[in-house]
């Protein structure tokens, strides 16, 4: 069975292709990767940790095997633990690379493996490449992945062929301590409901917060793998349990995290939705103005205009990349960056590791609160009042299978000169098409790479308008279909 990996690693149906054989093989091809990047003179080292998954555990132990008999130093997870923590381990821990067992969001069917590199982030493009050839090329060659059972060490650092269990959790706290104002948060006197949606980030906000002092209610916080039938996104219509909980106990904002706790999602006080947007937008304004930050801003492509506002008055250069937060990685690798997020809710900040950190988010914007002392959706109001006003909203359209290149061709080629009265400024191609508009307003109509779905965004002064937008999207993409079908 073929064995393919997206931008972020694998992943798959449990027991259909995501099998204890295949975690062997995909195991061993990571192994022998790691062993080639590794220096010669050194021990290749890697850590290994999981989610809170059907049976994650044992696929982490599996993976663990496989290494530690190809003669790695491993270094497993006690517990299942937050990717964003595991990823600060590989680079605390100088390992050579990380495997992360999740499938992130998805439905808890699936589970997938993430492959992390000595740098503390997702592994590059060409190295998943790589590792997907090795696969390939070790299943048709007839070998067997290596598997051994070494005993499990604890209290020391691991040597070749050997799986030393630890906690990541005491280093990747400290090194929170140095980017989040943790004392601001403790004197706020803020009432804080957290939803870790049974997920790896269950337990660490709110265990941080009451060894604080802060008055904070968790939900969802138990081991369920099935995540008690909630699919772990923390988008608005997945949050509602965390809205009403809020609203009956008077809480003062609420923080959410997905499957493994790479991505935020917020409420204020009233209940309401806090999008990824608004995190950005406040964080961004927050590191400049009270932290005194500086340095490049880096979004996706379906990230709010406001960013870009903000970013020209604080005269910041923005980069805009493809969706995926790889690129943004590129970016925090190659030069210092102060602030990287996409509209998923993946976002990280100017000292931190190249990867999408919701726990590291959700403190942050605990901190902005803290120190601004007024109420989250006040805040959002003033950012709003004099930077915006902005409304977004997104819709997914499944379509007859098609050519992407070719979509993006004929959207890009036949442009319209307006969209709903507003002259359209320029276009972006880098994933999709995105026309923006002279008032800063923009629709972006992009391709899923794995299905066949028409991911549709659009952004403007009011939802009126936003809503206008989308539906001339869904019109310019079916004058497509509709002449490939003619055709």
């Amino acid at each position: 069975m073929a064995i393919h990996f997206g931008t972020d690693g694998w992943r798959a149906v449990i027991s259909d292709e995501f099998t204890f054989a295949n975690v062997r093989w995909v195991a061993q091809a990571i192994a022998e990767q790691i062993i080639a990047d590794t220096p010669a003179n050194a021990t290749p080292t890697a850590v290994v940790g999981f989610d809170t998954r059907f049976l994650s555990d044992r696929y982490a132990i599996t993976v663990s095997n496989v290494l530690a008999a190809n003669g790695l130093a491993v270094y497993l997870s006690k517990a299942d633990c937050p990717t964003p923590a595991l990823s600060f381990a590989v680079r605390h821990l100088a390992a050579h690379g990380g495997v992360m067992i999740t499938a992130s969001h998805n439905p808890p069917r699936y589970n997938g493996i993430k492959v992390k590199a000595a740098f503390g982030g997702s592994a590059l493009p060409a190295t998943m490449k790589h590792i997907e050839q090795r696969i390939a090329a070790l299943q048709s060659s007839g070998r067997t992945p290596k598997y051994a059972e070494p005993p499990w060490q604890e209290g020391r650092a691991p040597s070749a062929g050997e799986v030393v269990r630890f906690d990541p959790l005491p280093a990747y706290l400290q090194h929170l301590r140095t980017l989040v104002d943790f004392a601001a948060i403790a004197n706020s006197g803020l009432r804080v409901a957290v939803d870790p949606m049974y997920g790896a980030g269950r337990g660490y906000i709110a265990r941080w917060l009451r060894e604080l002092g802060v008055m904070v209610a968790e939900i969802h916080a138990e081991m369920n793998p099935g995540f008690g039938g909630l699919h772990p996104e923390p988008i608005e219509r997945n949050l509602r349990p965390l809205a009403d909980l809020i609203r009956a106990g008077s809480y003062d904002l609420g923080l959410a995290t997905d499957g493994d706790a790479d991505r935020i999602g917020a409420m204020d006080a009233q209940g309401a939705f806090v999008s990824p947007h608004q995190i950005i937008a406040l964080a961004l304004r927050h590191l400049v103005e009270h932290k005194g930050k500086r340095g490049l801003v880096v979004k996706t492509i379906s990230t709010t205009q406001l960013v870009n506002r903000l970013a020209a008055a604080y005269d910041l250069r923005v980069e805009e990349t493809p969706v995926g937060f790889n690129h943004i990685c590129d970016w925090m690798l190659a030069e210092p960056v102060l602030i990287g997020g996409e509209e998923s809710g993946g976002i990280s900040i100017l000292g931190h590791i190249p990867e999408g950190d919701g726990i590291l988010m959700g403190l942050l914007l605990l901190e902005i609160v803290a120190l601004a002392g007024q109420p989250l959706h006040t805040l959002i109001a003033a950012l709003q009042a004099e930077h915006g006003p902005f409304a977004y909203a997104r819709i997914d359209q499944r379509v007859p299978p098609f050519q992407k290149a070719d979509l993006v061709a004929f959207l890009r080629d036949r442009a319209p000169q307006e969209l709903c009265g507003v002259p359209v400024d320029h276009i972006n191609d880098r994933d999709g098409v995105k026309y923006v508009m002279a008032d800063d307003s923009w629709l972006l109509i992009r391709p899923s790479g794995t299905e066949p779905v028409l991911r549709i965004y659009a952004e403007a002064a009011s939802d009126e308008r936003v809503q206008a937008l989308l539906q001339a999207g869904a019109a310019l993409a079916e004058d497509h279909l509709s002449a490939v079908s003619a055709g």
